[in-house]
């Protein structure tokens, strides 16, 4: 009787519901997929492809580029369209895209078969977002703290499963890795499929902004008498009010806070790109440090994710969190300035200190960034504006790994200066969400969850 209740107890836990730990599954598989073909994309396409470095960059960046426009289109549909067939549809594309890569070894198809695939990706990170906005209500930011541990569970599950299978190291391998990865999307449509469609007050908006029909109009043969006394001509009945959707492209605010979003999401570019490359290339620490480096971060981000959602918990909790989030910044860039200079140890305990220090800045920021980007959206488009939202991240991972090298480049004052930057970026940010004064963020805090 006591495993039951104890597993009642955690369910009970996981805001939205069946539906909401249903999508927990599909994130979790979902991101598996992601962790077999992150870890050997590189690989494949250079021994089952036959590409050459300069062209594997020129696959990576140029799809990458064109999957900016993923994020806004998903959000553009999804106030227009049910999310839940959406988001099996895009999991579907993403599936089928991944199969096709294993069809050709031509450049330009793979370029167009990456580019629709990497259109998916993106687009499902915000269809997913919505999605889990909209059942998890008041709890959302509870509930992707858990989706992101959730998230970098799937991850290292994926990438221990690819380090495994890379032991055999033959073109066969590579490919079984790549149908894991469609495998993947395939088996997250077959979960989302059972999942419910999530209320949506763009599309009741909608509904109830359609005109009524005229009670002056002749009725049609057989049709029942309209209730009520008719209008007389005195008292012409009135015409119904148009009103227009709320956009996110003429939404000055919310465009200078993606801005914002799109340089305090650096810290993804750090990890990936900045830190490798620093640890080998300027300090004294033994090579075997940058994996173990990864490792923490996943760690840390599985174990304190989900306390971190207290600092979203409300709009004022997380716009004031932004001033730990600075702090941790300063800390990150100064301990990795600091890494340069030393001996071995001294270099180590400093990048073990940087790989923590932006680690809490990003559990920080994805808690403040959740809810501060669903609550400054009107809910009457929240999937625009949070399609918007996820062009920070998009353009981020294009232009972030120059804005880390050139830091690279110019040495351990590059590191001080990224680090304050992105400091004096939180800063900025916390004036642009500034209280009217009675507590409240200057755009009202309306959600899906208040209809």
């Amino acid at each position: 009787m006591g495993k039951p209740r104890r597993r009642t107890a955690l369910s009970d836990r996981i805001p939205g519901g069946r539906d909401g730990r249903r999508m927990l599954i599909v994130t979790f598989v979902d991101r598996i997929g992601s962790g077999l073909w992150g870890a050997t994309a590189t690989l494949y396409f250079t021994f089952a492809a036959g590409l050459s470095t300069a062209e594997i960059g020129l696959l990576l960046a140029v799809s990458g580029a064109i999957g900016i426009a993923g994020p806004p289109l998903g959000g553009l549909l999804a106030d227009r369209v049910r999310l839940r067939p959406l988001l099996i549809t895009v999991q579907l594309v993403r599936a089928a895209a991944s199969l096709a890569l294993l069809t050709t070894t031509d450049l330009r198809l793979l370029l167009a078969i990456a580019s629709v695939g990497s259109l998916g990706d993106r687009a499902a990170a915000v269809l997913t977002k919505l999605y889990a906005t909209r059942v998890a209500g008041p709890e959302r930011v509870r509930y992707q703290a858990i989706s992101r541990t959730a998230m970098n569970v799937g991850w290292a599950v994926g990438g221990l499963a690819a380090a495994a299978a890379l032991t055999g190291g033959t073109v066969t391998v590579y490919r079984w890795l790549l149908i894991g990865d469609a495998l993947s999307f395939v088996a997250s449509a077959l979960f989302t499929l059972r999942c419910a469609e999530p209320p949506s007050a763009s599309r009741i908006a909608a509904q109830s902004a359609s005109p009524a029909p005229d009670a002056s109009a002749p009725a049609e043969p057989g049709a029942p008498a309209p209730a009520g006394p008719a209008p007389t001509p005195t008292e012409p009945a009135s015409a119904p009010e148009k009103t227009t959707a709320p956009t996110p492209w003429r939404d000055r605010r919310y465009l200078a806070y993606t801005a914002s979003e799109a340089v305090l999401f650096l810290d993804d570019s750090v990890f990936k790109v900045g830190l490798p490359l620093w640890a080998v290339t300027a300090t004294s620490t033994p090579h075997q440090l940058v994996p173990l480096l990864l490792v923490l971060n996943n760690l840390l981000v599985v174990l304190f994710q989900v306390p971190f959602a207290r600092f979203g918990a409300t709009p004022h909790t997380a716009r004031t969190s932004l001033w730990p989030l600075a702090g941790a910044f300063l800390v990150g860039g100064a301990a990795l300035a600091a890494s340069a200079v030393g001996a071995p140890w001294f270099a180590a305990t400093a990048l073990v200190l940087a790989a923590t220090a932006f680690t809490v800045a990003e559990m920080l920021h994805a808690t403040i960034s959740w809810e501060l980007s669903v609550v400054l959206a009107p809910s009457t488009a929240q999937g625009a504006y949070l399609g918007v939202h996820g062009l920070a991240q998009a353009v981020q991972r294009s232009a972030g790994p120059l804005a880390v090298t050139a830091a690279i480049a110019a040495g351990p004052l590059g590191w001080l200066g990224l680090g304050a930057g992105l400091a004096a970026m939180c800063g900025a940010q916390r004036h642009l969400v500034r209280d009217r004064g009675d507590g409240a963020l200057s755009v009202a805090p309306v959600t899906v969850s208040e209809h």
